[in-house]
């Protein structure tokens, strides 16, 4: 695996939902606690940009019908019908730089 740089740790501000577009994807990256944490951001129900959401504590719930993922697994939380789960990234900091691994 390789890694591309998305940018400075410091600049992902505590529980903001960042979009960003890398390796030929729509990527959603968040801080909790200290921890990065990047998933699809585009809903797999209807395709709505889930970084315009609202993140309560690691459940991000999607803004057009209100599915709720885990921004960690990308785990369906709640939706009235069966979901499959959001892809996930790794991330990995190096000093305050954060990379996307691809």
């Amino acid at each position: 695996m390789s890694k591309m740089i998305i940018g400075k740790a410091s600049e992902f501000v505590q529980g903001k939902l960042i979009h960003i577009s890398a390796a030929g994807k729509e990527i959603l990256v968040t801080n909790i606690d200290g921890k990065y944490y990047a998933m699809n951001n585009t809903c797999n129900h209807l395709g709505a940009d889930l970084h315009k959401g609202e993140l309560v504590g690691t459940e991000l719930k999607c803004p057009l019908h209100g599915a709720k993922w885990d921004i960690k697994s990308g785990n369906l939380i709640w939706f009235h019908k069966n979901l499959r789960p959001e892809e996930t990234f790794n991330l990995i900091v190096e000093d305050d730089t954060l990379f996307l691994e691809i």
